[in-house]
């Protein structure tokens, strides 16, 4: 304590000086957080970017813009758009990117997030003009895609990345919607009436075959018909049904020709 009451009364101008740089230090003495990076001016010109973690900045001289890194997620509002097919539909979609150039996002465009928006809402316009209803609804994926190349290629000298592009709710106008329910209905009908009649081709085939087994051999035919009398009985019927063979049924014919023959 006697040591520094001797240099204020012998060297008050040395201790004014060290006072000074350290407030100079305290104050130059900056921490950005590991998602953050510090885009520094010194008087109006770009110096550098700085961060993660301390980094000095010059007071009255240099100032600072933090920039977050992280990925952020951008809603389009709907849009009412018009396809190839001139069918108009309503989308929106949800935009996810973030800031791969610092420098580059304040220094190249005023608001990044609001241009950003802007783009993809053109960008939406025009993939929607390029592609049919059906390809709307079944080639989301496809047309989000080439929506994120579009956007991509604009953002890209503003040090933005869209990471992916999705289209969230597509609407339709009720007409077409009932148009479309007919046409799946249709559709079903005429696939159910396309498998019965396969399954009925099917099983006129399986009675050829049985049929041609049977003609091949004629102890097997009478076998099938004592099955069919055994398996009407068991069915408890009061009615019983008795299927001659096919040699009598001929042997029958025979004798009635005959004595046709005789009486003529």
């Amino acid at each position: 304590m006697n040591f520094l009451f001797y240099l204020i009364a012998n060297y008050p101008l040395l201790v004014a000086c060290i006072v000074l740089v350290g407030l100079l230090l305290a104050l130059s003495i900056r921490i950005a957080n590991q998602y953050e990076r510090a885009v520094v001016f010194r008087l109006g010109r770009y110096s550098r970017t700085a961060g993660p973690g301390v980094y000095l900045l010059l007071p009255l001289i240099e100032w600072r813009a933090n920039v977050d890194l992280r990925t952020i997620t951008t809603e389009v509002d709907q849009q009412e758009t018009i396809t190839r097919d001139n069918v108009p539909i309503k989308i929106n979609a949800v935009i996810w990117r973030r800031i791969v150039d610092p420098a580059h996002s304040l220094i190249e465009v005023r608001d990044v997030g609001a241009s950003v928006t802007q783009v993809a809402i053109t960008a939406l316009r025009s993939i929607i003009g390029q592609h049919t209803l059906d390809d709307v609804l079944k080639e989301q994926d496809t047309i989000s895609d080439a929506l994120q190349s579009m956007i991509d290629k604009v953002t890209e000298p503003w040090g933005v990345k869209v990471e992916r592009v999705q289209m969230k709710n597509v609407e339709i106008p009720e007409t077409m919607q009932r148009a479309m329910a007919q046409e799946a209905e249709a559709l079903r009908e005429k696939r159910a009436r396309q498998i019965k009649a396969e399954a009925e081709l099917d099983a006129a085939g399986l009675l050829k075959q049985a049929a041609e087994t049977i003609m091949a051999s004629p102890a097997g035919l009478e076998l099938r018909r004592m099955q069919m009398i055994t398996e009407v009985g068991a069915e408890q019927n009061s009615m019983t049904i008795i299927m001659m063979p096919s040699e009598f049924v001929e042997m029958a014919r025979a004798i009635g020709a005959r004595g046709e023959l005789k009486t003529s």
